[in-house]
Parts: C-alpha cells; sequence; structure tokens
C-alpha cells in the first residue's frame, strides 16, 4: 500500500476513533462477546493459516523461540477467549473519576478517564497479542492500528477479517481497527505523530529499539526482558527447585523467563545438585560462573553472558555471598522487567521489595506471573518498563489518559485575585455519580 493510501486510512480511523471513545458502555461489550463468538466460528480457518505460517517460518530457517511464539493452538483460542471475556466484564474505563473537588461554592472540578486516542501496535509473531490488543483497545474506546510480523501474516490477516465480519452486526462498525501489511507501512506510521497517540511494539530487543530510534511518538514497552531469580540463603530449597523450573520452562520464549539463576553460596553446595537434575530432566543448557562450576556441570561462564536473553531452555547460574550482591547484580544486568527472591526471611523478601528498581519484584513465586491475564487485567498489550504513564503488564488503565472537567455559574478568576475578593474552597468529594459528563449540576 503506498505512502499516500496508508496516511489517508490512518486519518480516517482517527476519526472514526472518536465514535467509539463516546460509545456506551453495552456497546462495546456486546462486540467483545460478538468477536469471542466469531473467533469460534472461524477457528479452523485461522488454524490453516497459522499452520501455513508454521510451516514458511520453519522452512525459512526461523529460530525455535520465534516459531513457538507462533503457533496459535487450542490453547491459545482458549486463552484469548478467557481474555475477552474478562475485558467485557471489568467496569468502564471511559469517564471514570480520579478526582472530584469543590473548588469553590457553584464550581465543580472532576479529572476523568479517557481513551489515549489512536494506537498503533507492531509486535512480531505473537497471533494472540493481536487479539489481546484488539480487545483492550475496544474496551477502552482506542482506535487500533496493528502491524504484526511478517512470519505470522496469514493468521493475522485471518484474525483480522474474523473480527471485522463480527463487527459487520454493531453499531460501532469495524472503522477503529486498521491492518497494515508491509514493513513500508511501518515506516510511515513512525512518522505521524499528528495521527497517532502512543506506539506499543512487542518483539525482539533490536526491534523495539527500532521503533524507539525512528519516531517522535510516545513509545510504551521494553527492549530486553533479562529477569532474575535469587535463592536466598534462607529459602526453602525445595520450594525454589519447582520455582526456578518453572520460571524457566513453563514459556522460555516469554520476556518474563529467568535469564540468569542468583544463588547465595551459603546453600549453593546442597541447592544447585538438586537443581541441575531438574534442569537436566527439562532439557535446560546450564551456563555457570567459576563457582558454579565447582559445583555442577555446566558452561563455563564467558563475558557478556550476564546480559544474554536466551528465550530459549539455558540460563546463568551465578553464586553470591549476600542479598546485597544479588540485588546489585540485578540493577547492573537486569532490564527492570521482574525479579524475584525465593526466601523464608520476611526481612530479605522486604529489603529485595524495596530496593529492585523492576516493573514487577515477586517474592516465592515464578517470574512468570507477571502478565496481565494472570494479574486479572484480562489481557495486556504488553510489559512496560518505563516509570512514566504505566509500568509491569499494561491493561485497559495503560490505554487510558486523564481531562479536567470544570463546571461553574459565571465565575472569573479575577474575582479570585483581588484583595478582599472570592476564596477558594478547594473541599474534595466523594468519587460518586452523577457525574458532570451525565449532567450533575453545580
Amino acid at each position: 500500500m503506498d505512502t499516500t493510501a496508508i496516511q489517508s486510512k490512518i486519518r480516517a480511523l482517527r476519526a472514526n476513533a472518536k465514535i467509539l471513545s463516546s460509545s456506551l458502555e453495552s456497546e462495546r461489550n456486546a462486540l467483545l462477546k460478538s468477536i469471542a463468538e466469531g473467533l469460534t466460528r472461524d477457528f479452523q480457518t485461522i488454524k490453516a493459516a497459522n499452520e501455513k505460517d508454521q510451516v514458511a517460518a520453519i522452512e525459512s530457517g526461523q529460530k525455535e523461540a520465534l516459531v513457538k511464539r507462533l503457533v496459535f493452538s487450542d490453547e491459545k483460542l482458549h486463552a484469548s477467549l478467557l481474555g475477552l471475556e474478562q475485558v467485557a466484564a471489568q467496569s468502564d474505563p471511559i469517564g471514570s473519576i480520579k478526582q472530584r473537588r469543590i473548588l469553590d461554592d457553584n464550581l465543580l472540578l472532576e479529572q476523568i478517564a479517557v481513551p489515549i486516542g489512536v494506537i498503533g501496535m507492531i509486535f512480531e509473531a505473537r497471533p494472540d497479542a493481536l487479539i489481546q490488543i484488539v480487545s483492550l483497545c475496544l474496551k477502552s474506546g482506542n482506535g487500533i492500528i496493528l502491524k504484526g510480523g511478517r512470519e505470522a501474516y496469514q493468521t493475522n490477516t485471518a484474525l483480522v477479517a474474523s473480527i471485522k465480519e463480527s463487527c459487520k452486526g454493531s453499531a460501532l462498525g469495524s472503522d477503529w481497527l486498521l491492518l497494515l501489511e508491509s514493513h513500508s507501512d511501518v515506516d510511515t506510521m513512525l512518522k505521524m505523530e499528528d495521527d497517532i497517540d502512543l506506539l506499543i511494539p512487542r518483539g525482539s530487543n533490536a526491534f523495539v529499539k527500532y521503533v524507539m530510534e525512528h519516531t517522535s511518538i510516545p513509545v510504551l514497552g521494553h527492549a530486553d526482558g533479562i529477569c532474575h531469580l535469587y535463592v536466598d540463603a534462607q529459602a526453602d530449597l525445595q520450594k525454589a527447585v519447582e520455582i526456578a523450573f518453572d520460571s524457566k520452562t513453563q514459556y522460555p520464549a516469554a520476556c518474563n523467563s529467568i535469564e540468569t539463576l542468583l544463588v547465595n553460596s551459603a546453600v549453593a553446595k546442597e541447592f544447585l545438585p538438586k537443581m541441575a537434575e531438574r534442569f537436566s530432566a527439562g532439557k535446560v543448557l546450564m551456563h555457570g560462573d567459576a563457582r558454579a562450576s565447582e559445583i555442577i556441570n555446566c558452561i563455563p561462564y564467558q563475558e557478556g553472558d550476564w546480559k544474554k536473553e536466551y528465550l530459549a531452555l539455558e540460563i546463568n547460574i551465578h553464586v553470591v555471598d549476600s542479598l546485597e550482591e544479588a540485588i546489585s547484580h540485578i540493577e547492573l544486568f537486569g532490564s527492570h522487567h521482574t525479579d524475584a527472591i525465593v526466601t523464608e526471611d520476611e526481612k530479605a523478601i522486604r529489603t529485595f521489595y524495596t530496593q529492585v528498581d523492576s516493573a514487577d519484584v515477586f517474592a516465592n513465586c515464578s517470574t512468570r506471573f507477571a502478565d496481565g491475564f494472570r494479574f486479572g487485567l484480562g489481557s495486556e498489550v504488553g510489559i512496560s518498563t518505563a516509570k512514566i504513564h504505566a509500568r509491569g503488564p499494561v491493561g485497559l488503565e495503560g490505554l487510558m489518559t486523564t481531562k479536567y472537567l470544570v463546571k461553574g455559574k459565571g465565575q472569573v478568576v479575577n474575582s479570585y485575585t483581588q484583595e478582599g475578593g472570592s476564596s477558594f474552597k478547594h473541599k474534595d468529594l466523594p468519587l460518586s455519580k452523577p457525574t458532570l459528563l451525565e449532567g450533575e449540576t453545580v
């Protein structure tokens, strides 16, 4: 598609997104239900398209991690349907009140949540990510521009065709949704800062950095997923073995799987043989520092290993002498994504919680819980390591911004600036209805 055509489509989508942003929650929920029914109805067609993508990816020599992310199985469909159901069940984010305050008699202020506007999502493989972002944008009233990787072209096309078919019976239509096709379309999108409000890239480190470096549009996401699990001196070692195994093997291609296992030297000789046995059974390739190599059979550490994001059945093991050393290692080599501690020492947990500067900080559980669906957000558009706007798994709240509404009866600022004039009351009110949007009087 040529540049002018893409620009026209995106600008038309922006106009149609305003209809979505002012729609009723019941209309959006009904459409979410229709989309779920449509995906079930069209699953065999979608699955056939996905199988073509898988074959093409394997034949072109794509890495195993990418091929795994590409699969849209019965299990992925089921998870997607549950996500749609959860998103529909969540309260309407549009118009929710964040602050409510009487500035003075007959002068009322409200801060309310509103859609960001138009969101561009660029993602590699992961067809289920398409369903997640569509559901969240629909519920939050945002227009969405999708650009999936060429590896999932057939699947994404089939998914969007199904969604658009489900939109035909709705007053909201489908003009709030656009699927782009080529890499040149992405370059066009990255330059449309007047028409696109937020970009969400999901993919490799190099891919996310490319997006960040080639646009002035705000970008939400993370470049790296170098996650750690620290086994403390006071850890329940059997618990630690199972948590570490799940954190690495449950879905190694995910950005919240661990890449480095930190082990306190006080328990290393007892813990590492148990862990190595478990990892070996799970066909996990282990890289270890000098102290780990003295205890278990592993590939000796090489310079740069601590910064590697394997996204596969491969892990680093580093023996440390203290909680403080573990935290320092995470700060130096981590990506501020998800890091966890295993310990029975509550003081150590509190220290880890407060000193590890990551979007998700866990104690005594798998890092794989860092997920919007598992957090009860319904779905997620991605995990953000940014500190401004949204951080961690990003659900509905992360796709909203706010605006202030003020309603008065003829007041002017000049009357508050003169000596002996009016004074502000600034009295906070309960966040209750009716609201100014619903015709509340002052």
